[in-house]
């Protein structure tokens, strides 16, 4: 008698309504599914709420998106709590993005010997509030000089906070005087000093269980126009690169849903922020990718429901370190090395095959979803939700424009 086995995905959620509804619609159109050992997989997805919570009390979730926990930490506590109490699979762990800010994140990857440019942590700019400060600092602070030290990573740099936060505090420093008035208007907060390169584009990797896309990336732009719909705009092996150093990113840390950016100048590829936990995967910003990125998310949360899969906290990082420390090996030895371990910890090839014999029909289901009123009216909703009345027809012109091209390309693929 075939067996029907029902699970929970819960929706850690902030602002966001585009891709929930997306989420939720695509994964109605995958459901229920029946494997190959004759189990049928019923999936409900539910936005989850914020409340107290007893650390003993049970919970509905099965697997949990979160896209709240990097700023909120009451959900974040609670992520831990289901996580080591109830066994809940998170798509990333709370406790390597608490612990793995950009900071540590730098430290790790150069340890692996990734090219990541020059950077130098130094002291806060205004005390911090301890009555022990005064004293601390008047004894154990040396002098420093802030000149000097951007005089030796050379202008063009950067100034940024040492634990990220979605571009807070960002500042791209060409001279003394905007050096210092960046420094003075930091405050409190921490700060990397980092040394630029010269490149020709800025990529950036998402990556979700498996799969990654690479996206030419433009921060200087607009939110709507960050991402340029370019297939090939990076070499072959800047690409491989690109991808390889996402997907070991994700793995090392134990994070599966994550988005890395690097500069790459001919082959040469320099990341430079990879610990962005909850990447931003809303519509009006991803436009062309976003039914990628709403199919990569449906399928890998599927994946890991059906088949068990099942984490662990401990991220068994000196097999990476053994790779780093062997002098046999050269730097695109390395890379692939850790590849190799990167894509045994998220199955890869498991994966793709489970897609293939389970989920065989999913692209012509994804497709017809995007192509519908349904997702149209979803499209307009967050068009008119995120702009200004007078520019509502501009915008939806604008995204209707990028998705029907996927749309078109889609199709063209499909048939082959």
């Amino acid at each position: 008698m075939d067996q029907i086995k029902r699970h929970r995905v819960g929706l850690l959620l902030g602002i966001e309504e585009d891709w929930p509804q997306a989420f939720s619609a695509l994964m109605s159109r995958a459901t229920p599914l029946t494997t190959s050992d004759g189990v049928t997989h019923a999936v409900e997805v539910e936005r989850l709420t914020i409340e107290p919570f007893d650390l003993t009390a049970p919970v509905r979730s099965d697997l949990v998106i979160d896209r709240l926990a990097h700023w909120y930490h009451h959900p974040r506590e609670w992520l831990k709590k289901v996580s080591l109490v109830n066994g809940t699979y998170l798509l990333n762990s709370p406790f390597t993005f608490q612990s793995m800010e950009k900071h540590s994140a730098y430290c790790a990857m150069l340890r692996l010997g990734l090219k990541v440019p020059r950077t130098v942590l130094v002291p806060f700019k205004n005390p911090v509030d301890n009555d022990r400060w005064a004293y601390t600092s008047a004894k154990y602070n040396l002098p420093f000089d802030l000149s000097a030290i951007a005089a030796d990573l050379g202008y063009p740099l950067y100034m940024k906070p040492f634990d990220g936060g979605g571009w807070r505090g960002v500042s791209r420093i060409t001279n003394e005087h905007e050096l210092h008035r960046a420094y003075d208007e930091s405050g409190q907060m921490l700060m990397h000093l980092q040394a630029t390169v010269d490149y020709e584009h800025f990529a950036r990797a998402l990556t979700i269980g498996a799969e990654t896309v690479v996206l030419d990336f433009r921060p200087e732009r607009p939110m709507h126009a960050r991402y340029a719909v370019s297939h090939d705009f990076l070499s072959p092996t800047a690409a491989w690169e690109t991808r390889a150093i996402s997907r070991i990113v994700n793995a090392f840390f134990g994070w599966e849903f994550n988005s890395a950016e690097m500069l790459v100048k001919g082959d040469e590829v320099y990341p430079i922020d990879y610990a962005n936990a909850c990447p931003d995967v809303a519509v009006n910003s991803l436009h062309y990718y976003f039914p990628w990125a709403m199919k990569a998310l449906v399928k890998w949360a599927l994946f890991c429901l059906a088949t068990g899969r099942r984490q662990s906290v401990d991220l068994q990082t000196d097999r990476y370190f053994a790779i780093a420390d062997d002098p046999s090996l050269d730097y695109h030895a390395k890379l692939t090395a850790y590849l190799a371990l990167a894509d045994e910890h998220l199955e890869a090839e498991r994966y793709q095959q489970w897609c293939a014999e389970h989920l065989p029909d999913f692209d012509e289901q994804a497709l017809d979803w995007v192509s519908s009123t349904d997702f149209d009216r979803v499209l307009k909703e967050t068009v008119l939700a995120t702009y200004p009345p007078h520019e509502h027809h501009e915008f939806l012109d604008y995204f209707h424009g990028l998705v029907d091209q996927w749309i078109v390309d889609e199709s063209a693929r499909l048939r082959g």
